[in-house]
């Protein structure tokens, strides 16, 4: 059975948290792990610190502060942020960026918080976990100003356009491909991109509890995303890409393995 790493997990502070040592089971069985769980602001990535000490080697994370919560980013979060990502078990700095579609903290905020974050990552040579929703322009102009001094940047759940493509790789970002290639409503630009991205640059999410694939038959029985489902996404992917989906899997598992540092190899596992 493939192994597989998940990129993006929303373990903490969503419907997941309640379950979540049998949502860990569930994704070993599937040989999906270890996970990278998301921390969206600060308490939460302490919260994410916490979860990845109790489950060592299944679980790492992020420590960052998400555009949605850019309004909560104040004096004192650049060194509070520092501190968290010090600590073990945290292999990035994130998820940072900007969200122009939902706009739920001031755009102005939102690019502060993300160039701070970004400043972060290249002191501290982290790589950086990213988020970009309809905000192309304004991300990829912050982010060319720190990408040549940061050690990895991840663009998770890119869901853009061959344009936005074009920069991304230009900047030679690591993309996160989720279900959403799967929803045959909104994924079908993202399923004609997917076979254009490099095959060192891509890696495979669930971005979970969310974005669970419409097309999985049998259907689960719960809408709630789970790790355990990782599987189907990236063979789903490697058929979009014309590649073998075994060989996909240990290419997808070795570039998030190298990106976050971690310590094992495929052939390891």
């Amino acid at each position: 059975m493939p192994s597989h790493i998940d990129i993006a997990v929303n373990l903490v502070g969503s419907a997941l948290e309640k379950d979540l040592d049998n949502v860990i089971q569930r994704a070993v069985a599937q040989g999906v792990s270890p996970l990278i769980v998301i921390g969206s602001d600060l308490t939460e990535s302490q919260q994410a610190i916490d979860c990845c000490h109790q489950h060592p080697q299944l679980l790492f994370c992020t420590a960052g502060v998400h555009p949605h919560h850019a309004k909560e980013w104040h004096s004192s979060s650049a060194d509070q942020l520092i501190h968290l990502a010090q600590q073990p078990h945290v292999v990035a700095v994130g998820e940072c960026g900007l969200d122009y579609n939902r706009d739920f903290s001031p755009r102005p905020m939102q690019r502060k918080a993300f160039a701070e974050q970004l400043a972060i990552a290249v002191e501290l040579q982290l790589p950086v976990l990213m988020h970009e929703r309809d905000a192309h322009e304004d991300f990829a102009a912050i982010l060319q100003e720190y990408r040549s001094e940061l050690n990895g940047a991840l663009l998770h759940c890119f869901t853009g356009n061959r344009n936005s493509l074009a920069r991304y790789i230009d900047l030679d970002l690591h993309l996160g491909i989720t279900g959403w290639v799967c929803d045959e409503r909104r994924g079908i630009e993202l399923a004609e991109l997917v076979p254009l991205i490099p095959d060192n640059r891509i890696m495979i999410e669930t971005d979970s509890p969310y974005l669970l694939p419409r097309s999985m038959r049998p259907k689960p029985k719960s809408s709630k995303n789970e790790p355990q489902y990782l599987p189907y996404i990236s063979e789903y992917v490697a058929n979009l890409r014309g590649q073998c989906p075994n060989e996909f899997a240990k290419q997808a598992y070795t570039n998030s393995a190298e990106f976050f540092k971690l310590a094992w190899t495929y052939e390891a596992i």
